[in-house]
């Protein structure tokens, strides 16, 4: 199979399109505003007249527009529906575990192969190995469409026919780097208010990502086997971090937000009894 649409043609979308022309594929194209497709069709793509003709050009279809709800705007029509039947239909555009459910749903009434994704790169970053894009779903959908996908990204891991899988991945990962940014700014305001280098800052937690990642894994196995005890790293001995980081921030008259935050969820798990265990027991709190 070397043919393939694309449905959606914003700065992701397009980006898409044009990766999958330079790797060698027949891309078909739609977009609500058939302006957006005109670089592209230089570069080689067919512009399809109507959602129809570009569902019916290629064994699979990806979708990339705003939002799911922008999805079913296009897609659920008698028309669409019925060209869907025995096609590949891939989702990356934005949404929730619930929404790629009832994605699902939708497709297989229509008798098509459904599989969802996230994309977790800029358009910029698309095509190159750093890339990834997590997916779920069918796997008759994902089989077939594996090639295109690994064109467009190095990273494809394919983790299930559970279809939420790859929107919660995607949500989780966010909330750690969502996470990470708040704390980033707050060290921001910490180095700042000493008259240090942020950049510095930034390429030293570069350099040490590694480490902090083993971090990470050594906590999210605590959490999945439960094991709190014998810890490295006590919610006691974070507790004295946090309130240094309080002190800290009255002591130079800054934002106090990130570390007010942080005691209030490791005051509760002290107050549960949990000083003494691993600072992953942190989590029974947040249940």
């Amino acid at each position: 199979m070397n043919d393939v649409s694309v449905i959606g043609l914003g700065s992701m979308g397009g980006t898409i399109a044009s990766v999958l022309l330079q790797k060698g594929y027949r891309v078909t194209v739609w977009n609500r505003s058939s302006s957006k497709a005109e670089p592209l069709v230089k570069e080689g793509a067919i512009l399809a007249p109507s959602v129809i003709s570009a569902v019916s050009a290629s064994p699979v279809s990806i979708i990339c527009v705003s939002s799911y709800k922008t999805s079913y705007h296009i897609l659920d029509t008698e028309d669409v529906k019925s060209a869907l039947a025995g096609r590949v239909l891939v989702q990356l555009s934005t949404g929730s575990p619930k929404q790629a459910r009832d994605n699902e749903a939708w497709a297989q009434e229509q008798g098509a192969y459904y599989l969802d994704g996230a994309i977790v790169a800029s358009p910029s970053q698309m095509g190159k190995s750093d890339a990834t894009i997590f997916t779920s779903g069918s796997l008759t959908a994902f089989q077939q469409s594996e090639p295109f996908l690994k064109s467009l990204a190095g990273n494809v891991p394919y983790l299930g026919e559970q279809v939420s899988a790859a929107s919660s991945t995607d949500l989780a990962f966010l909330s750690y780097l969502f996470g990470s940014y708040l704390g980033f700014f707050h060290a921001a305001r910490i180095l700042e208010s000493d008259g240090l280098q942020v950049d510095a800052f930034g390429c030293m937690i570069a350099n040490i990502s590694p480490v902090i990642g083993e971090v990470m894994k050594y906590e999210s196995e605590v959490i999945q086997t439960e094991t709190y005890d014998n810890p490295q790293s006590s919610l006691n001995m974070c507790m004295v971090t946090i309130e240094l980081l309080m002190e800290q921030a009255r002591e130079a008259g800054i934002n106090n937000a990130f570390p007010v935050f942080a005691e209030s969820l490791f005051k509760r798990a002290l107050d549960a009894g949990y000083g003494e265990e691993e600072v992953g027991a942190l989590i029974k709190v947040m249940r």
